[in-house]
């Protein structure tokens, strides 16, 4: 499923690649399936970058975030997972994605993975 979730992601033309500047995108209402037991996962997923040639299309990337609903996957598994895809279609400078997910059990887990060129 990862290549047809990847193939969601579009982007467009970043007008000002000479310039650092980063761009900060909140995802509230993230849900996964864990994959012990298939119980729903909620999660806020914060993804932090800075463009080089491309920017991530934000409809695009809403429609990505939601492919995961039914997907079983770790929280550190999937957080990863997310800064994969973006790194793969848009060739940040730097990238973060921080997946902090909901109270389930009487654990929170908050997840970050990086990317620098």
């Amino acid at each position: 499923m990862s290549n047809d979730q990847k193939k969601i992601l579009e982007t467009f033309d970043n007008d000002y690649p000479e310039r650092d500047y980063e761009i900060s995108i909140s995802c509230p209402e993230f849900t996964a399936v864990c994959p012990k037991t298939g119980q729903p996962d909620f999660a806020t997923i914060h993804i932090k970058y800075v463009p080089d040639k491309l920017c991530l299309e934000l409809k695009s990337l809403k429609l990505y975030m939601f492919s995961y609903r039914d997907v079983g996957e770790f929280h550190e598994h999937v957080t990863n997972k997310i800064l994969d895809d973006i790194v793969e279609v848009c060739s940040p400078r730097k990238a973060e994605v921080v997946g902090d997910f909901n109270v389930r059990g009487g654990i929170k887990t908050v997840v970050t993975a990086k990317y620098e060129k």
